[in-house]
């Protein structure tokens, strides 16, 4: 897979698949009145205004997830709920952290709602560190909603053991995916290796 710009025919897959990721992550979270203007339709008017910033993978019209950068902040990271655990976020993780530095970002940051284990762990085992907690203006319909959460910083440097390991953790999915496939097949379903066998010549009775 290979990271690509955001095409239109992205547009509405990417702005389900956010929200719908936002939703998964922050319901439990975040206050019921930034959840209650989180809707679908808030998704959809915030990513066409983002498209032409966000970085995806995958096919033009199914997207399997995309990062989106603003100014030194990775802003958004996202995955398809069922690309989840493939190794999509390290490859959207490097991508990004390849693009900051390409625009001389040393040391960017991201926000991390506050509870949110699964994305402080991946941001951990990324290479972030948690330096404080902090207030942020998060965009809403017609103005900002004031939001707390953990702020990450990273120290940026040509990113190649990271790269490395980022494609190590890609081919393991993959194998791991593949396996998983085959121990799910019948036998009767499994190609069959041809066996040549020479047939004897008929007898006379």
């Amino acid at each position: 897979m290979s990271m690509r710009p955001a095409h239109a025919a992205d547009l509405a897959p990417l702005a389900r698949l956010w929200w719908q990721g936002w939703r998964d992550a922050h319901l439990p979270l975040v206050p019921k009145a930034l959840v209650a203007r989180r809707t679908l339709d808030s998704f959809i008017d915030r990513m066409a205004i983002a498209l032409p910033r966000v970085r995806t993978l995958g096919p033009v019209g199914a997207p399997l997830g995309f990062h989106l950068i603003k100014g030194d902040e990775l802003n958004q990271v996202y995955v398809d709920e069922e690309s989840r655990g493939a190794g999509v976020a390290t490859l959207l993780m490097i991508d990004a952290e390849d693009r900051l530095l390409e625009a001389g970002v040393t040391t960017p940051w991201l926000a991390c709602a506050i509870g949110n284990a699964r994305a402080a762990r991946f941001c951990q085992k990324s290479g972030w560190t948690r330096v404080r907690p902090q207030t942020v203006p998060t965009e809403i319909p017609g103005g900002w909603y004031p939001l707390k959460i953990w702020r990450y910083e990273k120290a940026l440097a040509q990113p190649s053991a990271w790269t490395a390991r980022g494609a190590s953790e890609l081919s393991e999915s993959r194998s791991f995916a593949q396996s998983a496939t085959e121990a799910n097949e019948r036998p009767e379903d499994r190609p069959r290796a041809t066996t040549w066998t020479p047939v004897p010549p008929t007898l006379p009775n």
